[in-house]
C-alpha cells in the first residue's frame, strides 16, 4: 500500500480503511504520533496512538492518544483543559509515524511548558530551555 502511495501523483485518493490496515503497528498495536503547532511549526510532543485513538482523533478533530502508563485512551486536555484541536493528520512515507498538525490550547507538556522538547543537548551537557508554567489542574 505504501509503495502505491509513494508512486501516486499528487491528488490521488485511497480508502482510509485500506491504508489503516497496512500501518505497521508495533506488537503493542501502537504507532508514534508527533504533535506540531499548525501555524508556527513548533514541535510540541510525541505520543502513541492505537487504531481506536487514531479513529477517534479523525472523527472528533481533537487529539486522542494511547497512554501506555494508564493503559487506556488519553484524550489530550480532558482534565487539564490543554486540548489539541486537530487541523490535519499525516502519515509518513512508510506509515510508521503520524504527524498531527494541531492548534494547542495551553501547554502541551505535563510540566506546564509549551513543548515537551525543552531539554537541549549541548556537547556533554543537557540545558533546560524554557521555564515551566503552572500546570493546569
Amino acid at each position: 500500500m505504501f509503495l502505491k502511495l509513494e508512486q501516486a501523483s499528487a491528488g490521488s485518493r485511497f480508502a482510509l480503511s485500506d491504508v489503516l490496515s497496512q500501518i505497521p503497528w508495533s506488537p503493542q498495536g501502537l504507532v508514534a504520533a508527533i504533535a506540531l503547532q499548525h501555524d508556527s511549526g513548533e514541535v510540541l510532543m510525541l505520543a502513541w496512538m492505537n487504531e481506536a485513538a487514531l479513529i477517534e482523533t479523525l472523527q472528533t478533530q481533537r487529539a486522542c492518544y494511547w497512554s501506555r502508563s494508564r493503559n487506556g485512551l488519553w484524550r489530550k486536555g480532558e482534565t487539564s483543559g490543554n486540548v489539541q484541536h486537530v487541523k490535519e493528520v499525516r502519515l509518513d512515507c512508510d506509515g510508521d509515524a503520524l504527524l498531527l498538525l494541531v492548534d494547542q490550547v495551553g501547554s502541551a507538556c505535563h510540566t506546564g511548558r509549551r513543548s515537551c522538547f525543552y531539554n537541549v543537548i549541548d556537547g556533554d551537557e543537557v540545558v533546560v530551555d524554557g521555564d515551566p508554567r503552572k500546570v493546569s489542574a
